[in-house]
């Protein structure tokens, strides 16, 4: 198995800052195209816990969008052609903790999807 073949990395990186620019749009169907369509699908946020794609959906109508942030730290890895992890460090506006985000993406026949996300703030109790 190749780790971090750069085509690879540059690919699930592209993928990753997609996701970026539409989480910080509230572009919904961005989103949706970026995580993969199923019920094994799962996101932990900060105060949610979300199995499926369809709570995952749910949730993104109902919260008016995600607070403003700015990425810190990215550290992306690939492990063979078809699955990586994204690790990213953010700063929201206003709040002084580091917030951090991780994701497991898969390469599906139409492309980059992510499969399990979790997003949480240091010190956050919720």
């Amino acid at each position: 198995m190749t780790l971090n073949d750069p085509a690879i990395v540059a690919e699930v990186t592209a993928a990753f800052h997609e996701y970026e620019r539409a989480l910080m749009a509230d572009d919904i169907a961005a989103m949706d195209r970026l995580f993969h369509a199923s019920e094994f699908t799962v996101r932990y946020g900060v105060g949610e816990v979300l199995y499926g794609i369809e709570a995952i959906r749910e949730f993104r109508k109902g919260r008016g969008g995600s607070p403003q942030r700015r990425l810190g730290r990215v550290a992306i890895a690939t492990y063979g052609s078809d699955f990586a992890t994204a690790n990213a460090e953010f700063f929201r506006e206003g709040i002084d903790r580091r917030g951090r985000q991780s994701q497991a993406w898969v390469r599906f026949d139409d492309g980059w999807k992510v499969v399990s996300a979790h997003v949480s703030i240091e010190g956050a109790t919720s």
